[in-house]
């Protein structure tokens, strides 16, 4: 696979790295221009798909991207990785009468973080269907050679939780002290994964240092655009970042849903019954959510039975 365009002459280890890891990463990965020399990158990735309920983990990667200004470098060529029967591209009409055709996407773009002086990688994602480990060594390729020593993965599931109480999150770090500075529980789930957690377990299994960050998003609204979870995560990452990130449009866009949510509720007596009785089971737990994590146990009993009816 050749890159799209002949980049621009590199210098340094940086370069050294690329041109090492070259072969394997053309494999997988379509350069479109080489990145700046990083410095401390972090690599941070969500996945469209069966890990993204309400869309809030790529939603993340979303808002990062246009708040960061960051800038689109590589793509993974998606012929390999997808069966295209069932992850069908999409056409659509241009200005002038033309159409354009959109496949399934997994982009990198690179970004300054402001105010520490190191660089984040963001891996705007669709799951494959296809060749999961090839496509996840081929993500780890690029990410040793442009010096990535941390891959953090974004995911959001169904479970039962109101709209009306703060966003759940758990987690998991190869570094306890990073999931507490977080604010996230460790997960003790065993069971079916999806490409999020064969990254996360690839990058451990690497030496690198990961970590995952999952939104709990209320299952009445799972096939909704979840503002409240985009956010969540977005707080959880630039705590995890320590830089400030302009929130306050997604703040002002998650509380209209939010109100817009409630008339829509209203409106339904089964449905405002049901989120009636999420709140008071919620109100009487004793690990009732904060807002920084719900109870662990909890969490991951929710996301086994996400995943049992995922796979019916």
């Amino acid at each position: 696979m050749n890159s799209r365009s002949t980049p621009p002459p590199r210098s340094g280890t940086h370069r050294a790295r690329l041109a090492a890891d070259r072969r394997n990463v053309l494999d997988v990965v379509t350069l479109l221009q080489h990145p700046p020399d990083l410095r401390r990158p972090i690599l941070l990735a969500a996945f469209h798909g069966w890990n993204d309920a309400g869309e809030a983990a790529t939603g993340a990667i979303d808002v990062l991207a246009r708040e960061l200004e960051a800038k689109p470098f590589a793509e993974v060529d998606p012929e390999e990785f997808f069966d295209f029967q069932v992850a069908r591209p999409t056409v659509r009409l241009q200005e002038g009468g033309g159409r354009t055709v959109d496949w399934p996407l997994n982009r990198f773009s690179w970004a300054a973080l402001p105010g520490n002086h190191r660089h984040v990688v963001l891996l705007d994602g669709t799951e494959p269907n296809l060749r999961w480990r090839t496509f996840t060594r081929g993500i780890l390729d690029l990410a040793a050679g442009l010096g990535i020593d941390t891959v953090v993965t974004l995911g959001a599931l169904q479970v039962d939780v109101p709209h009306t109480r703060p966003v759940p999150v758990t987690g998991h770090a190869t570094d306890e002290k990073v999931a507490t500075q977080l604010g996230v529980r460790r997960s003790g789930y065993e069971g079916p994964t999806g490409i999020t957690g064969l990254l996360n377990h690839a990058a451990s299994t690497s030496g690198l240092q990961a970590m995952s960050i999952w939104a709990g998003v209320p299952h009445y609204l799972s096939g909704t655009t979840y503002l409240a979870g985009a956010l969540a995560l977005v707080e959880r990452v630039t705590r995890l970042l320590e830089v400030d990130v302009p929130l306050g449009q997604l703040a002002e866009e998650a509380v209209a849903q939010r109100d817009e949510i409630a008339e829509l509720v209203a409106d339904d007596d089964d449905l405002a019954e049901y989120v009636s009785e999420l709140e008071e089971r919620a109100d009487r737990s004793s690990t009732t959510m904060t807002g920084e994590a719900v109870s662990a146990d909890e969490l991951a009993a929710e996301v086994e039975r996400f995943l049992r009816d995922r796979d019916r």
